[in-house]
């Protein structure tokens, strides 16, 4: 999301393979070595089509990060969502980052942007919480993430792991 590189230890690279492959289609490097993946991502991705499917398909569950990315690739990508209804609600928010969007039944269309623009943003779902946290990290200011019991609930220590990523996070106990 942020055009850096990283490296995950501790995974099982085939239980991602559909998701690695789409990351190498829009321009990263990636290798694999036992249980680690690390990943070079470019300055610009490229755009990629991605229609979610049942395992061993794309899944479900990585469509909403991939979508945050997407909006920030040079072209125009498409995600068809084939297993899940409603699981576009993320779009509305990123839209009002300045991601440009249009949803077509199950397809969304996907132009992408140069950057997007900080604001408040309401999580209404896990997975489109945890899209619109990763895009307030690559955006130009600040964003606030509203409701984020659902990404608490779904993602241990979420804000940690992030911050060993170099990520500037924090949550703020009510």
């Amino acid at each position: 999301m942020c055009r850096s590189n990283i490296e995950l230890k501790e995974v099982i690279p085939e239980h991602i393979t559909p998701a690695l492959h789409k990351l190498q289609e829009a321009g990263c490097n990636i290798e694999i070595e036992n249980r680690s993946i690390k990943l070079q991502a470019p300055k610009k991705l490229k755009a990629i089509d991605i229609k979610t499917m049942p395992y061993p398909g794309f899944p479900t569950d990585l469509q909403s990060i991939f979508g945050a990315v997407l909006a920030t690739c040079k072209g125009t990508s498409t995600i068809v969502e084939n297993i899940f209804e409603n699981r576009y609600k993320y779009l509305y928010e990123l839209q009002r980052m300045g991601a440009k969007i249009t949803i077509e039944g199950k397809m969304a269309v996907i132009k992408g942007v140069r950057r997007l623009s900080a604001t408040n943003v309401n999580s209404t779902d896990l997975r489109g919480g945890a899209a619109l946290v990763l895009a307030g990290l690559s955006a130009k200011g600040t964003t606030k993430v509203e409701n984020i019991e659902y990404i608490l609930r779904g993602y241990e220590k979420f804000e940690e792991k992030l911050q060993k990523l170099g990520a500037k996070i924090y949550i703020k106990n009510n």
